[in-house]
């Protein structure tokens, strides 16, 4: 019988909501400004505007987590019409994502405090040393970066609120100085509503996380939407209005500590408001300390933010290759479950870009192009494929959003020619490396393998049934040398031996159903079928396990107890003690959260092929009930 799992849904809408904060409210810190710079005083009737478009995407977003359980968002969406039409989709989500990393890591220097000025060079390298450590941490597999993101996207949004608050004053103020130019074309107002639209990035980032909701994802992904659109919406519109009545005041000259230009309120329009209304309610020094406080954590989240956009390009990338559209070495693995090709590639792209161009405006256009491309892609599929079960009425909301969603992307298109020419050259890159790639690779259909060899038919081959009278031992370690000590062991005793692997996988959701299954999984099938192989040889019960998780040592844990094993063995980690700072260390956290009844052995394994014979070093027993050598001593009872 063998036992495959993939990754458990643990992720509640108390812990989905901050993520999605973290990426669809960053748009607010540099949306603010680029609408005042591109409206001035008529910003809060776009803002408006922008609320309203915001809700019905939410709205529609709400259905494709329904709809898509498993995650995938435009992706899975577009699969569901034509593969080609993901590899599009794909692509404008990998732009998004591109942009994004870079214009993220751009305000967040403009919100530190650094120097003014897009054209200097110290910008774009300051950028790419941060580029670079994101890629460090991400190549080590650091959980701590998810908990550091959730942190800062807890606290940003405490000081939104604390704001939010000390912005009346200055709200009451906007009124008298908001002002809509009805002289204005109604064609230029459309196009200047369509240079905000980037404020709707980051709802994208829901639709890949229902593969980790806890069920039923449908009101799971509700929770998690509803009250992060309340937020951002009315808040960016109380932001608007206070922001017009600072620069209102300053300009008529009725703050005179007033010290920010033009260009600061574009780039950072919230450090504005937090510096200025706190030095009106807390007096000059405690309110500066406030604001750059505040500042400090709203710069920490744009990093925050480019971290998960660096890391949704490698899960762009991983689902690609995945389905055979881009070469296959995308999906290799490192120690730390990250695909590390991809994870270059992903460091690149947005290192590149900001060569180019590192002035917040410039890249806005970037990335609205993307943005809306990929939202547009994914709600048209779920109108008109009829493969999508939605209702008709949805069918109907959906297409009608389609094609305002639609115009902005062509209006984008053809007033924006260097982001025409961004998306384009990326679809035609892409389309570029995935024909040389099929030329050269054709597709094959993968052969049946017969069952009477093989690992799989071996693995297939084990014990239908447990015998929960017989102890039984868990193996946690790979390499013949650690299976023959557990086979040995499990035979001395007259245990079932239970062997897990743990694929470990660090990627976001692209696809339904995506993670690794061991039929596909080489590395897993040797692992286990030679612990299978040995097993039957010496009539030892063995019931393998292979799961799909991001994190190994609560897994083993987890199987360990629920079949009530009594003894572990873990292999002791060859990584550094870099690596094991930065990302954990397996073994120790697996020791510090073992129950007492359980025997926990580590041994350093002999580095060989787990086909080749191999000496079994003597091991080490770790346990509560003190067991110094597990061969001869009987389990703890």
């Amino acid at each position: 019988m063998l036992i495959a799992e993939n990754r458990p849904r643990n992720l509640s809408w108390v812990h989905a909501g901050p993520l999605l904060f973290g990426d669809w409210g960053t748009s607010r810190l540099y949306v603010l400004g680029l609408a005042m710079a591109a409206t001035g005083t008529g910003s809060v009737f776009y803002l408006g505007a922008l609320s309203v478009l915001m809700a019905c995407v939410a709205w529609a977003y709400s259905v494709i987590c329904r709809v898509f359980p498993n995650g995938g968002g435009v992706y899975a969406a577009s699969r569901t019409i034509h593969p080609l039409l993901s590899v599009v989709g794909a692509t404008l989500l990998l732009g998004d994502y591109i942009v994004t990393a870079a214009i993220s890591l751009v305000d967040a220097y403009h919100y530190f405090g650094l120097p003014e000025g897009p054209g200097q060079w110290w910008l774009f390298w300051a950028c790419l040393g941060a580029i670079i450590l994101l890629g460090v941490i991400n190549w080590l597999g650091a959980k701590s970066a998810g908990r550091f993101a959730l942190i800062i996207a807890i606290a940003a949004m405490g000081f939104s609120a604390i704001i939010a608050l000390m912005s009346i004053p200055y709200v009451r103020e906007g009124f008298k100085y908001i002002h809509f130019d009805t002289t204005v074309p109604p064609q230029k107002q459309w196009v200047t509503f369509t240079q905000i639209v980037l404020a709707l990035s980051g709802v994208e980032a829901v639709a890949n996380m229902t593969g980790l909701m806890k069920q039923p994802v449908e009101k799971t992904a509700k929770k998690t939407i509803w009250p992060v659109l309340a937020e951002v919406a009315v808040l960016n519109i109380v932001f608007g209005i206070a922001l017009v009545g600072v620069t209102g005041m300053a300009k008529a000259g009725l703050l005179t500590d007033f010290r920010f230009t033009d260009e600061q309120v574009k780039n950072a329009a919230m450090k504005v408001l937090a510096v200025t209304s706190g030095q009106n309610l807390l007096g000059p020094t405690a309110g500066f300390v406030l604001g750059k406080s505040a500042a400090i954590v709203f710069g920490l989240l744009l990093i925050s933010a480019a971290n998960t956009a660096i890391m949704a390009m490698v899960s762009v990338l991983y689902a690609l290759a995945q389905d055979k559209e881009l070469p296959k070495p995308l999906t290799r693995l490192n120690y730390s479950g990250v695909p590390w090709i991809g994870l270059i590639i992903a460091c690149c792209l947005p290192a590149i870009v900001l060569f180019f161009k590192r002035d917040i405006e410039d890249l806005a256009h970037l990335y609205a192009i993307g943005v809306c491309g990929a939202i547009s892609l994914n709600v048209a599929c779920c109108a008109f494929s009829r493969a999508i079960a939605v209702k008709t009425w949805e069918r109907l909301a959906m297409g009608a959003l389609t094609l305002v969603m639609g115009s902005v992307f062509v209006t984008i298109a053809f007033t924006k020619h260097e982001a025409a020419i961004f998306a384009g050259g990326l679809v035609a890159a892409l389309m570029g490396v995935r024909f040389v790639y099929h030329a050269i690779s054709p597709r094959t259909t993968d052969p049946v393998p017969e069952p009477q060899i093989g690992w799989m038919a071996e693995l297939r081959n084990a014990p239908p049934r447990l015998d929960p009278s017989k102890p039984k031992i868990m193996l946690a370690a790979r390499g013949r040398d650690q299976a023959e000590f557990a086979v040995s062991l499990a035979k001395k005793r007259g245990a079932t031996l239970f062997v897990i692997y743990v694929r470990t996988l660090r990627v976001m959701d692209m696809g339904s159903n995506r993670p690794p299954q061991i039929e596909s999984d080489p590395d897993a099938q040797m692992a286990l079928g030679s612990v299978a192989v040995l097993a039957r040889e010496s009539g030892v019960p063995f019931f393998p396990i292979y799961v799909t998780a991001e994190d190994a040592a609560n897994e083993i844990l987890d199987y360990t107890v629920t079949y009530g094993c009594d003894t572990l063995i873990m292999g002791k980690s060859r990584r550094s003690l870099f690596a094991r700072r930065v990302a954990g260390d397996v073994a120790a956290r697996v020791a510090e959260n073992l129950p007492d009844l359980v025997t926990l052995i580590t041994r350093a394994a002999a580095q060989d092929s787990p086909l080749r014979s191999a000496p079994t070093p003597s091991p080490t027993a770790v346990s509560h009930s003190r067991v110094s050598d597990p061969t001869d001593q009987p389990p703890p009872t």
